[in-house]
């Protein structure tokens, strides 16, 4: 179904057309991702002024924490080629391929934050919290801000992906979703 048969079953009329050369999902989608990257920009720096200028700064990392990390890594740059699959297979219309790729990605995107907690729960074991000095703060609130945003883009694809196999949502809304998966896999 195209955009302009969904807007006259009156799925159109949430968004008015876009005065520019986009949508206007897509436009509002760009405008959240780079609000959202100035958020995580102003954290990361944040945590570097803290870092440098704090003259005991822990380090609680093990290498077998690094391999975690790798693989964590590994895992989302698989779950952004999925997502670009889903994307390329809503746009050729084929629902079962697009469904598998949404399915692939979200079992990444669960799979990360498994190992993302199972890392918590280790630096748990060792008294590392929340609570326990600039460094828990500080990796406790970026870590646990990106994954809330993993958690809510694994849901997303989930809605999205399933009103999207029913036909009430598009392949621009397939895409739109994309673009916040690959700007929480850069992230």
């Amino acid at each position: 179904m195209s955009e302009s048969e969904m807007a006259v079953q009156g799925h159109g009329d949430l968004m008015e057309a876009s005065p520019y050369a986009i949508p206007s999902r897509k436009l509002t989608m760009w405008l959240f991702l780079i609000s959202d990257a100035v958020t995580f920009g102003a954290f990361l720096f944040a945590y570097g002024y803290i870092r440098v200028s704090t003259e005991n700064w822990v380090r609680p990392f093990e290498s077998g924490s690094v391999i975690n990390v790798i693989a964590m890594t590994v895992i989302l740059i698989t779950s952004s080629l999925t997502v670009l699959g889903a994307v390329d297979a809503a746009k050729a219309g084929d629902k079962a391929k697009t469904m598998k790729f949404m399915y692939s990605t979200m079992a990444l995107g669960a799979l990360f934050a498994a190992l993302h907690l199972r890392e918590w729960f280790q630096l748990f074991g060792r008294g590392i919290t929340l609570s326990s000095g600039l460094f828990g703060q500080t990796f406790f609130t970026i870590t646990g801000l990106h994954l809330l945003h993993v958690i809510s883009g694994v849901i997303a694809l989930l809605v999205v992906g399933m009103k999207y196999s029913n036909g009430k949502l598009t392949p621009g809304h397939v895409e739109s979703t994309g673009l916040y998966w690959h700007f929480v896999d850069l992230v």
